[in-house]
């Protein structure tokens, strides 16, 4: 290894990043972020961004964007990400992700991005998306990359997106010299969480239908109400088989996931019981899950200058961790 880049330590770097999308909601967390917790103890070097510069492949209100990062931020800290155990930072404070992106797009053909689920996606949605929506997924090759990243935690619609940054850190090593490791997937073993009132999307944040989506802010309330509207069918026993009974199959997958059970277990617990009494027994489970993360982050959420400089104290240390290994990039490709 020429220059001063650091090898990721023993046992690996772990990199992800999130959105700033405002607060989280229970899919993100059990599917993500609980995830994200447990990996501070497993590996020795891990890094979160809030990936603003993602954020604006679609259109933002600048207030609302700065507002958003720092909600996510106390999201983030709520839910356990420790700053003494991992570098949670801000993307756009540290411009070598921005730098390293246009070298690896350089690196990238057309019909690659093309191809990928992010593109077809969202740019049917739009008729036609921004070339910063095409090109998003060597931005995210570019985050993982530039800590020499090992290990990604990606749910399965983000493995072809993975499989990018494996193709370019191979692509780079064969033109420029072994730089890169090629980072491997952690995949969740959770089940994703399924929209409440349309059982075959998953639950999300931009859902029109108030009610289809619990926030971690939510009041017991709120979330009692949510869950005994959430979609079921005629069945009155609860079972557990998502083919042919997707809306009672969430709520076991639900509660199974916040009270720390197999989904049999679930069942199990719910014998003798209709799934409206089922209902109301979910309800209990996901309000005594998310009581101290809502706690916490309306704490959290009331004092803006230590969240700021937890951000500020995170994007210092992956700065520090970033600009030798763009600097490497650099004298390789030939600009120094």
């Amino acid at each position: 290894m020429r220059g001063c880049v650091q090898e990721p330590p023993g046992g690996g770097r772990v990199f992800s990043g999130i959105q700033p999308t405002g607060v989280p909601h229970l899919g993100n967390y059990l599917g993500a972020l609980e995830n994200w917790v447990g990996l501070q103890d497993r590996y020795p070097s891990v890094l979160y961004s809030i990936v603003d510069l993602h954020s604006i492949t679609q259109p933002q209100d600048p207030a609302q964007l700065k507002s958003n990062v720092l909600d996510m931020a106390a999201s983030l800290l709520a839910c356990g990400i420790d700053p003494e155990r991992a570098i949670l930072f801000q993307q756009s404070q540290v411009s070598e992700h921005a730098e390293l992106s246009w070298i690896l797009s350089c690196l990238t053909s057309m019909p690659r991005l093309r191809h990928l689920p992010q593109w077809k996606m969202k740019s049917q949605l739009k008729n036609e998306g921004s070339v910063g929506l095409y090109t998003y997924p060597v931005l995210q090759a570019a985050d993982i990359l530039l800590y020499r990243s090992t290990h990604v935690p990606v749910g399965e619609d983000q493995v072809q997106h993975l499989e990018l940054a494996q193709d370019l850190a191979r692509i780079f090593n064969n033109r420029y010299g072994d730089l890169f490791p090629e980072p491997a997937a952690l995949l969740s073993s959770t089940r994703k969480v399924k929209s409440l009132r349309d059982p075959a999307a998953k639950m999300s944040k931009s859902d029109p239908q108030t009610m289809a989506t619990i926030s971690l802010t939510d009041s017991p309330d709120d979330i009692a109400l949510k869950l005994r509207r959430a979609v079921t069918d005629f069945t009155s026993e609860v079972s557990f088989d998502p083919q042919a009974r997707p809306g009672v199959s969430n709520l076991v997958t639900i509660h199974a996931a916040v009270a720390a059970i197999s989904p049999q277990e679930a069942v199990s617990r719910a014998r003798g019981m209709d799934t409206g009494a089922y209902k109301s027994l979910v309800a209990e489970a996901v309000v005594l899950r998310l009581a101290p993360i809502r706690e916490e982050i309306w704490r959290l959420r009331g004092d803006r200058a230590h969240l700021e400089a937890v951000l500020a104290r995170g994007a210092r240390r992956a700065r520090e961790l970033a600009a030798p290994v763009l600097r490497e990039v650099r004298q390789r490709v030939g600009f120094c």
